[in-house]
């Protein structure tokens, strides 16, 4: 049977998948059921006797910044607990930049005349929408496996004023799954750079969330800079989205002091407080911060087979072909699978006709535009691991399917 009659098969089964976005599965999100009976009535005092039903408490509650404290490497005392997502807290603080001048800064950033941003690749979609949100233009810095090419970063902040700013997901990074090494953590916190006000918008999302029963073991980009003599240059983000309930949960952001007496003084005239009662519920929910890391073995327990799925249809679909290879995190959320130069859209679009939905091939780079057409994101969090089986064995075929249509259509000449 040739490829195309099995694609023909494929698309008789009438799939509707998704592999689109790391959500949660159902089964992870009724790990925090308990969530929606706390705190209770009754229970509306934080250990201060503050009647979180009320306005005020702008930095957070002071015992759930105890507890993601040390799990973050950020000391209490700059660590703010806010609302419910992370992404607004980036977006925000950005917007803050472009308006009120961040420390050592000469002016605001909407006074330059241009502001670039550093985007290490394949890298977060999200990230690079709040970058064309604001008109900052992005110059992506390719990924090694350990964090972007540092002397590509060096040389490049170092050469330019205009580079403001630059993403980074340090841990499991999305979506390649690497841990920036803590040699990466140095050179990013020592590094000169012609801006004065650069800074490194630090998404630790995925800090929790070991596939593995060892922890990713990240470098503290504080400590780095601080050790370095540029205290200012990190602002760190992280939430408990994929921790608890991915719509309410809580974000926060950590970095020097400076940094966050600056953010909190704009924060005042934005917000009376954020969501004490659900910071509470969080509080007694934990408890502490091993109840956060009891709670990730669940989660653990939930992802780890879906990766391994993914790994065991890949390498027995596509091992050895010579036309994929693909990452193996022992953490986060996805998996990134490469293709042939040329073939990544190609996959997709075979992908969603057969029923199969991919994120958009060039999604992980700038303005959505992979230069090379070859990587695809896949996410194994939500199918059950019946249907995530079945999506991985549609997306192998489709691979395999594009990498022999692209190769005939390469060698006669139609494409070079």
């Amino acid at each position: 049977m040739t490829l195309r009659e099995e694609y023909a098969e494929l698309q008789a089964k009438g799939l509707k998948l998704d592999l689109t976005r790391g959500k949660p599965s159902p089964e992870q999100l009724d790990l925090s059921a308990g969530l929606l009976e706390l705190p209770g009535a009754a229970d509306f005092r934080a250990a201060d006797g503050t009647d979180t039903r009320n306005y005020g408490g702008l930095t957070g509650l002071p015992e759930l910044i105890e507890i993601f404290s040390p799990l973050l490497g950020i000391p209490q005392g700059q660590l703010l607990a806010l609302g419910n997502a992370s992404l607004q807290i980036m977006h925000d603080v950005i917007a803050n930049a472009l308006l009120s001048a961040v420390p050592g800064a000469p002016r605001r950033w909407v006074d330059e005349g241009e502001v670039v941003f550093l985007c290490p690749t394949p890298g977060y979609d999200r990230h690079f929408g709040v970058c064309e949100r604001f008109g900052i233009r992005m110059v992506p810095v390719a990924l090694t496996g350990h964090g972007p090419d540092m002397d590509e970063v060096e040389r490049l902040v170092a050469a330019d004023p205009r580079i403001k700013g630059m993403w980074c997901v340090p841990a499991y990074s999305n979506p390649t799954g690497e841990v920036y090494s803590a040699e990466t953590v140095r050179r990013l916190a020592a590094m000169p750079t012609a801006a004065p006000d650069f800074r490194i918008f630090w998404d630790n999302a995925y800090a929790l969330h070991d596939l593995t029963d060892r922890r990713a073991g990240l470098a503290s980009i504080l400590d780095a800079c601080a050790e370095a003599g540029n205290p200012d240059r990190a602002f760190v983000f992280a939430s408990t989205s994929k921790v608890t309930l991915a719509g309410s949960g809580v974000a926060f952001f950590g970095s020097s002091p400076a940094n966050v007496e600056w953010l909190k003084k704009l924060m005042a005239k934005q917000t009376i407080g954020p969501d004490k009662v659900n910071q509470l519920r969080h509080v007694r929910f934990f408890g502490d911060a091993d109840g956060v890391l009891a709670h990730m073995a669940k989660h653990r327990a939930l992802l780890a087979p879906r990766f391994a799925a993914v790994e065991h249809v890949l390498e027995r679909e596509l091992g050895g072909r010579g036309i994929a290879r693909w990452t193996r995190p022992e953490g986060g959320y996805f998996v990134s699978l490469e293709v042939p130069d040329g073939c990544a859209a190609e996959v997709v679009r075979l992908a969603k006709e057969a029923g199969v939905a991919l994120t958009p091939a060039g999604a992980a780079f700038p303005y959505g535009h992979d230069p090379r057409d070859h990587q695809i994101r896949l996410a194994p969090s939500y199918p059950t691991l019946t249907e995530l089986t079945e999506a991985m064995e549609a997306v192998a075929l489709c691979v395999r399917l594009a990498a022999e249509e692209h190769k005939v259509v390469t060698e006669g000449g139609v494409q070079s």
